[in-house]
């Protein structure tokens, strides 16, 4: 009970903060002008400076686990790769195949995750290097998906194709600000408090705008059209990759607080970032967003169901 009273803690507000840009959008305060300018200003800006914080922050050389670490990534790149391909044969519509294999593969790890294993352990080093294993990835392959399928007119074939996907990794706000926040990590050179309180500031407005922008944009109408990829996106993103890969993370002999971060990896809802890229990269925002709105409202009873099993098991303490 109280493990399920934390998840509707941690998830339910991340809902009604939609429901909020929802309401303020259906009175008027809030119009499509204002959605179009917040998602660029989040990609641009917030974002970049909300992953390059959460990585400068971890103290990458003192809790580097290498085992862990690739473990994160490998089960990331899998449940990108498998979902990609679900999306590529199952979907009729070539244009939303990039928004599902995207969300439903890239969790809230830095939004939720860490408050997950805080509140359980007290701390969150093993949250942080879940974060180096998989936000990377995260971001990189979302690229590569959301250019590839995307609805691009001016994009080449062939040699051509590969170069602008490669352009388009490189001149990623959110890759470049995921670089910069490893590279400050494996210094480990304190930032000025001035320069490190400024990028706070900034990368707290990351969700709470991501957010309202995301229900400010929703559009229930065309949701409802699009509710059995939702259905499927939200299963995969949810309980499917969870039932493969956590079995998989006891026999390699996972326990406690790593375990904790590989359930959050895999299970956590889909992040609201999703939402942000596919917009800004000419894919599908309604099936995105239908798919966060979906997962959050589902996390705290999927979340909560799968930190009883691996408690039950004795897999954490």
């Amino acid at each position: 009970m109280i493990n399920f009273l934390f998840s509707i803690n941690v998830t339910f507000p991340i809902f009604l903060v939609m429901v909020i840009g929802y309401f303020l959008r259906r009175i008027g305060m809030l119009n499509e002008n204002f959605v179009t300018v917040c998602n660029k200003l989040n990609f641009k800006v917030t974002l970049p400076f909300l992953v390059f914080r959460d990585l400068a922050n971890v103290d990458i050389r003192a809790e580097f686990d290498v085992k862990f670490v690739l473990f994160c990534a490998f089960a990331t790149s899998v449940g990108f790769f498998a979902a990609w391909f679900i999306g590529k044969h199952f979907l009729k519509d070539p244009y939303t195949v990039g928004a599902f294999a995207q969300a439903s593969f890239r969790s809230s790890a830095a939004v939720m995750g860490m408050a997950f294993i805080q509140q359980i352990y007290g701390s969150s080093a093993m949250g942080a290097l879940m974060i180096v294993g998989a936000v990377p990835l995260y971001n990189i392959y979302s690229v590569i998906v959301l250019t590839l399928e995307g609805n691009n007119p001016d994009m080449g074939k062939g040699a051509e194709k590969v170069k602008q996907t490669l352009l388009n990794i490189i001149k990623n706000p959110i890759i470049i600000g995921v670089l910069l926040g490893i590279v400050v990590g494996l210094l480990r050179n304190p930032m000025p408090t001035l320069v490190n309180s400024t990028v706070d500031l900034v990368a707290k407005t990351a969700t709470p705008l991501a957010l309202i922008a995301l229900g400010a944009g929703f559009q229930g109408r065309k949701a409802i059209k699009k509710i059995r990829p939702t259905i499927g996106a939200s299963a995969y993103k949810l309980v499917i990759q969870a039932a493969v890969f956590i079995p998989i993370a006891a026999a390699m002999g996972f326990r406690g607080e790593k375990m904790v971060a590989i359930v959050i990896m895999l299970a956590a809802p889909a992040t609201p970032s999703c939402y942000i890229m596919a917009k800004n990269m000419n894919n599908d925002g309604t099936l995105t967003a239908s798919i966060v709105v979906a997962t959050t409202l589902l996390a705290s009873v999927t979340l909560t169901a799968w930190i009883f099993i691996v408690k039950t098991l004795g897999w954490i303490g």
